[in-house]
């Protein structure tokens, strides 16, 4: 891919666009790119960097076991929850415009975070990253999806996107170490003021100025449908450590957000411009690989969760070593999204390496069900995080690809958002759900063995989480393997929902 000349017409009002370095228009080339995952990876990283640095802000701010996810999942839920709406500012007001505006609200939320000063503080602001992250996040995706139009040119875009972002994960875990060994946990949180003002030059030098569409509009109460229903299931699952499962407040959390959700779905159906176009979702690919995106970050911020804890909390390892010790999580990612997914996805259609990512990972989390308090990070840890590594980098760019085939013009940014939504709030699940099974098996092995320590306790809810992690991932396989098997559905122009095409065969 070479570069482009040239400049892009202003529409709608956005300001003139930049001139863009490089070759003929049409080969659109590595700037652009560089730019759209640098600020998409500023998000990642501020969630790596967390992970190694909450056990010192949870001591600093006096967070509770229960209360200690909400650190992770008030970022991740809030993205969820507002990366439609995202999507859809995206398309109306144009996504570079929309990505200025999350960088710079990200980096003051990011700041106001650094200095706090309890853990209401912490988590809200937390809450308000993730809201401007998920404008950002919007807009990279429907950057990425307008850019790089062609087929073969879009999928090595999405390869590289894909890669650099997993990379991430390494940069993040090392940084976060670093960052709370010798600066401190709040570091953690300043650093992204620095990286949001140098994508913030990037982007007004490189990236083009993308018409908006007025005719797009923003549905407030499906916002609030969404993001709420999403909330009150994950306050049920993490709750339930500390309330029980049965009762009252978890179960009326969970009919609540059943309620909510399918209020969310009823107000699509009626609507002429809704948030979430029904035709986006109309498409048996795109449903398998949205279970796929949850699924595999849901393994990925379990596995992270709670190998952060039993590495540095019960090894006592420093948070630069704990950073360092799941580096190797972060390369094997990398190199599978990189190098595998891409050869595969040239040969076989998605659902294969879904398919396999997806079993590779309940092969990652398996072995931890073995976890002890005297377990050795070699061989278990090693072998197991680097499993789980190859598995979420197959299943990623593959499940990505298979969401964001057949969309329609007008509704990229909504197929960008939801794929992100997906993931985010698979995230936010597994957070939540799998460190309130830790807990809750810790009580349990503690009240039913009085005479053993609490790391022992601790330990054993951990690898039970990770057994249940692993069980999951192998029943999401089912429904996953069904529905990712069909050709891209055809939309016709006037047509209200897609037209699904003829199953392929096998390949």
């Amino acid at each position: 891919m070479r570069p482009i000349r040239g400049t892009t017409v202003p529409a709608h009002g956005e300001a003139a666009a930049p001139r863009v370095i490089g070759g003929p228009p049409g080969a659109h080339g590595w700037w652009p790119l560089a730019v759209i995952a640098s600020a998409h990876l500023m998000a990642v990283l501020d969630t790596t960097v967390m992970f190694v640095a909450l056990p010192s802000a949870q001591r600093a701010l006096g967070l509770s076991v229960t209360t200690r996810q909400w650190v992770l999942t008030a970022y991740t839920l809030a993205l969820a929850g507002l990366l439609l709406l995202g999507g859809r500012l995206a398309d109306r007001l144009g996504a570079r415009r929309t990505l200025l505006i999350g960088v710079a609200g990200f980096a003051l939320a990011s700041a106001v975070g650094g200095a706090s000063v309890d853990g209401a503080m912490l988590i809200g602001s937390r809450a308000v990253q993730g809201a401007f992250a998920a404008v950002l996040v919007s807009s990279t995706k429907s950057l990425l999806i307008t850019v790089y139009a062609g087929e073969a040119e879009r999928a090595r875009a999405i390869g590289i996107f894909t890669a650099t972002l997993t990379a991430g994960l390494a940069v993040g875990l090392v940084l976060g170490g670093v960052l709370t060994s010798e600066l401190g946990w709040r570091w953690c949180l300043y650093v992204n003021v620095a990286v949001s003002l140098a994508v913030l030059i990037g982007a007004r030098r490189v990236l083009p100025a993308v018409p908006g569409r007025r005719e797009v509009r923003l549905d407030v109460t499906s916002v609030v449908l969404a993001s709420a229903g999403m909330a009150a299931l994950v306050y049920g699952l993490g709750e339930a450590s500390s309330a029980g499962w049965g009762s009252g407040q978890v179960t009326g959390s969970l009919i609540a957000s059943a309620a909510l959700l399918a209020g969310f779905a009823a107000h699509q159906a009626g609507r002429p411009n809704p948030l979430l176009p029904l035709r986006v979702i109309y498409d048996r690919n795109r449903g398998g690989a949205l279970i796929a995106l949850i699924c595999n970050s849901l393994s990925t911020f379990g596995i992270m969760l709670i190998l952060t804890y039993q590495i540095q909390s019960v090894m006592h390892y420093s948070p630069l070593r704990t950073g360092l010790a799941l580096v190797p999580f972060a390369v094997a990612a990398a190199t599978s999204a990189a190098v595998i997914a891409p050869r595969l996805l040239a040969r076989v259609r998605p659902r294969w390496p879904v398919i396999a990512g997806i079993v590779l990972s309940a092969a990652g989390l398996l072995p931890l069900a073995g976890l002890t308090p005297g377990s050795r990070y070699l061989p278990l840890i090693f072998v197991a995080t680097t499993i789980e590594g190859l598995g979420t980098g197959l299943a990623g760019p593959a499940a990505l690809a298979a969401a964001l085939r057949g969309v329609l013009p007008a509704d990229t940014g909504a197929a960008a958002a939801l794929s992100s939504t997906a993931g985010q709030f698979g995230s936010s699940i597994g957070a939540a759900l799998l460190n309130t099974v830790a807990t809750t098996a810790a009580a349990g092995y503690l009240a039913a063995h009085p005479g053993a320590s609490t790391a022992t306790g601790t330990v054993h809810g951990y690898a039970v989480a990770m057994a249940w992690g692993a069980a999951l991932l192998v029943v999401a396989v089912i429904p996953i393997g069904i529905l990712v098997n069909a050709r891209a559905p055809v939309t016709r122009p006037g047509a209200r929902y897609p037209t699904a095409a003829a199953p392929r065969r096998a390949g």
